[in-house]
């Protein structure tokens, strides 16, 4: 929140207080202090310089980092912490972080790394034989034929789609962007010197975007359009009919790239089905497909993500990673190459997950159902719901004050409730509040009850059209 502090005066009346650390003391190290401490000395002209040249400093910070905007799932995430810490038993909904452990197999494989050696740098666009793997998961279950040298594998998805969008994006390009959207696109595209362009789309329309919406947008500046699915913040699933409609648009744009974002692939709930972007007819020249390890197999710690895509665009964004990072772990990556081993989608280690995810969404569903004025989208796929709680914006709270928008009702609910949720502004569509139920049925069955006892301290809603 770019409100997001320690609770004071100056904000709604808070149930609770982070402890603040003390002002320096008497044993406390501090500048003045030192100087005391180092008599005569501090008085000395070389003291005299340092403190001139420290003066003079230039502590400005590059104007293309400082127009990118923190994470604000990163920040209630830490306030959530932090409120934990000190004591107050705030349940976290926040982070997109599977709860379960890396299944034993694939941590055993990271094990057996170390113990046998595997500790040394490895190729910049990774292991062969994890390439290669790669290559052989993306021909079986995405119907894709890439070679290894069209494979560059990362520290995770999201390295894979900053150096994408760096690779093939210019001053003055424009990136466009369906929302509700993962927070971190537009800030990847700021960090390129391009423009994100947002494209709204509808709780109405499961959060899809019309082609019809995409076509009015495109200009010459237009180079690339990044799609999700199943989708962060949403679960939305594109189905392969809706894709091909979009293709048919894109196709007519030579210059017009699309990054596809399947890092929720293997999250998906019957009956919907993942399409890969990239085996549409005439879309494989042009796009950039990203994936990894984090969301489906539980590693996000092990930070492993790959990028497929024409020779030319991986050797580009291979050129960039050997200069930021080099190769991702090597103990990462024999662990990713134990998970692809697991079979089809992650064989049943994976199935097992997902079962889960798909009975926590549907208990969410139907609590949140029967909460007035809420609008819901079923997801299909991830593990997010992003609800609608626009009708309760205008509610007054006593003892607390006005509910303004997503990032006021957030706040309102880690107050009361002591539950932290991601207020949809941060997607990019202020009327949702996304909620991630990677978390135990039992952890969301007492969010649900604390929810739901903060909410009935609200006026009765507006009615939902």
């Amino acid at each position: 929140f770019s409100s997001l502090s320690t609770p004071s005066s100056s904000s709604p009346s808070s149930s609770f207080t982070l402890p603040t650390k003390p002002s320096p003391g008497a044993g406390s190290l501090s500048f003045s202090n030192f100087a005391c401490f180092s008599g005569r000395r501090a008085s000395t002209g070389r003291f005299r310089m340092a403190a001139v040249r420290a003066e003079a400093v230039d502590t400005s910070i590059s104007p293309r980092v400082s127009a990118l905007r923190p994470s604000k799932t990163m920040a209630i995430t830490d306030m959530a912490s932090a409120l934990r810490q000190a004591g107050v038993p705030v349940i976290g909904l926040a982070a997109g972080e599977p709860d379960f452990d890396t299944p034993a197999v694939i941590a055993e494989a990271g094990i057996n790394a170390i113990r046998d050696g595997s500790t040394r740098y490895t190729p910049n666009a990774g292991t062969m034989e994890l390439r290669k793997a790669i290559c052989n998961k993306l021909q079986e279950e995405n119907g894709l034929t890439y070679s290894p040298d069209q494979v560059l594998v990362s520290n995770g998805a999201k390295q894979c789609i900053t150096q994408a969008v760096l690779a093939v994006c210019s001053p003055g390009d424009e990136v466009l962007i369906p929302a509700p959207f993962w927070v971190s696109y537009p800030e990847m595209a700021r960090l390129a010197g391009a423009t994100p362009v947002i494209l709204p789309t509808s709780i109405s329309d499961n959060f899809l975007l019309k082609p019809e919406s995409l076509a009015s947008v495109i200009t010459e500046k237009s180079r690339l359009l990044i799609l999700c699915s199943p989708s962060n913040p949403t679960g939305s699933v594109y189905p392969k009919e809706l894709l091909e409609e979009i293709a048919a648009i894109v196709k007519k744009y030579p210059r017009l790239l699309v990054l596809s974002d399947e890092i929720y692939e293997h999250i998906i709930y019957h009956p919907a089905k993942h399409t890969s972007f990239a085996a549409l007819p005439g879309m494989y020249d042009r796009t950039l497909t990203v994936n990894g390890f984090s969301k489906a197999f539980a590693m996000t710690g092990w930070r492993l993500g790959y990028l497929a895509a024409p020779k030319h665009f991986v050797s580009a964004c291979g050129k960039i990673q050997s200069q930021y990072t080099s190769g991702a772990s090597s103990i990462s990556q024999k662990a990713g190459l134990a998970a692809l081993n697991l079979g089809y989608a992650g064989g049943e280690a994976v199935s097992t997950m997902v079962k889960a995810f798909q009975e926590r969404r549907d208990y969410l569903v139907r609590s949140f159902r029967e909460l007035p004025g809420v609008k819901i989208s079923e997801p299909q796929g991830a593990f997010y719901l992003f609800l609608d709680f626009s009708s309760y914006y205008g509610s007054e709270v006593e003892g607390f004050g006005t509910i303004k928008d997503s990032e006021t009702l957030c706040m309102f609910l880690l107050e009361k409730a002591q539950v932290a949720l991601v207020p949809g502004d941060a997607f990019g569509d202020d009327k949702g509040v996304r909620i991630s139920y990677a978390a135990a049925l039992s952890t969301l069955q007492s969010a649900m009850e604390k929810i739901k006892d903060a909410m009935s301290l609200l006026k009765a809603p507006a009615a939902v059209q």
